[in-house]
């Protein structure tokens, strides 16, 4: 899968006074009417069980300065979710955090979910989400983030 570039989100998430984020390149729209997107989460992650509880998200696209947000999002272990202290962001009309200085985010509500292997496969409906401003998009290809060329 090294062999496919993609672009990078940081996918947050609320349960009551609790806020999360995590780093999340499995991402994709699935429809336009109604506008529908998809994230796989692995079952085994912080983000999994607690999108689970919440049933909300918000998909927030990364620029590509903004890899010191995808390393912070991206830390394994107990207390990652705190990185949300580390940056700023608004609620969104869903409760999920919306990160400040993304490219865009679509802000949804879980829709549907489908087993995936050792993923889980949500599908959002998004209730909310805008185009913050056009950049070049953080992008990350054979473990490593990489640039984009424009075409002259």
């Amino acid at each position: 899968m090294s062999q496919f570039p993609t672009g990078v989100t940081v996918v947050t998430t609320r349960v009551g006074d609790y806020l999360h984020g995590s780093t999340v390149n499995s991402f994709t729209s699935v429809s336009l009417e109604p506008m529908l997107v998809l994230v796989c989460l692995d079952k085994k992650g912080d983000t999994h069980e607690l999108l689970l509880k919440s049933g909300i998200f918000a998909v927030n696209i990364l620029a590509q300065e903004q890899e010191g947000m995808s390393r912070l999002f991206a830390t394994k272990g107990e207390g990652h979710s705190h990185n949300l202290d580390q940056v700023a962001y608004r609620l969104g009309v869903t409760g999920a955090p919306i990160l400040e200085g993304c490219l865009a985010y679509l802000d949804c509500v879980v829709a549907h979910r489908f087993p995936g292997g050792d993923h889980t496969i949500f599908i959002g409906e998004v209730v909310d989400g805008a185009l913050i401003r056009e950049a070049p998009p953080l992008v990350f290809f054979r473990g490593k983030y990489v640039r984009l060329l424009e075409s002259p």
